[in-house]
């Protein structure tokens, strides 16, 4: 089964985009994040005609949003805290059913964050701070997980090697101390990063580049914002992951590119 999550940035706008992300990846299970489009008006119909023919989706008007398209059969999964009580269409979670047994599978949009990495005077910082602390500890309070995947744009770039600059970057929103050492909290609650499994620690390695950078694969001032992670007792079914750098070059171009993982299911 291969698993994708992408940024789209806005679905509508993106929908050519999306054929040829199945053409060039071919995903079982596509997530998507800042679809943009309130669930009365999510295109449907041209998902489906793309192959997916089990869809969920939760969304709001002009902002944020999240999606799961499957070639297989889905079933939401319920019962959430309404993060950060926002209500703000962050998380979406379902469960696929496979060979060997039920996959459960969390799409998330952590918040950006704004510019200015100060909580006391930036309220858009203090919200992805208690965004990730609030979903750390809700992982955190589950009895042992297995067979779960959690992917998505998690605006945040971990490792000193998921940016170009880790000096540069150490007070810029994505990359200071008080973001990495909470994601790296959330991925202690029992996941392991399932890209990093394949991409050695030490090698640079980003899903985003700014659209200000007009030339963005000379310079490559790239982060590492869009994840895949998954529980330790899905570590012998990793068999790859794709990170498709190229999709940043399409026309209307989103300014993350998707990530792909393959598992032996």
């Amino acid at each position: 089964m291969r698993i994708a999550t992408w940024n789209i940035n806005s679905l509508r706008l993106r929908l050519p985009r999306l054929a040829d992300l199945v053409a060039a990846l071919n995903p079982d299970v596509l997530c998507l994040q800042e679809t943009k489009v309130e669930d009365a008006l999510f295109p449907a119909d041209a998902v489906r005609a793309l192959g997916f023919p089990h869809i969920a989706h939760r969304g709001m008007k002009s902002y944020n949003g999240v999606a799961i398209l499957s070639r297989r059969p889905i079933t939401v999964l319920e019962g959430f805290p309404d993060w950060c009580g926002k209500n703000d269409c962050r998380h979406l979670a379902v469960r696929l059913e496979t060979a060997g047994g039920p996959l459960d599978l969390h799409d998330f949009y952590v918040p950006a964050g704004g510019d200015v990495p100060d909580p006391a005077t930036n309220p858009k910082f203090a919200h992805k701070l208690a965004f990730i602390a609030e979903v750390r500890d809700f992982f955190a309070a589950q009895p042992a997980l297995s067979r779960t995947v959690i992917v998505g744009d998690l605006n945040i770039a971990p490792l000193e090697t998921d940016v170009w600059s880790h000096r540069q970057l150490l007070d810029v929103v994505s990359h200071t101390p008080p973001e990495t050492a909470g994601l790296a909290a959330w991925l202690e609650t029992g996941f392991v990063d399932a890209v990093r499994h394949f991409v050695p620690a030490a090698e640079k390695h980003f899903t985003w580049w700014s659209y200000r950078n007009r030339d963005w694969r000379a310079s490559d001032r790239g982060r590492r914002l869009d994840h895949v992670w998954a529980t330790p007792d899905l570590i012998p079914a990793l068999r790859d992951q794709i990170t498709l750098k190229d999709a940043r070059d399409w026309p209307q171009a989103s300014d993350h590119v998707p990530v792909a993982v393959t598992l032996s299911l």
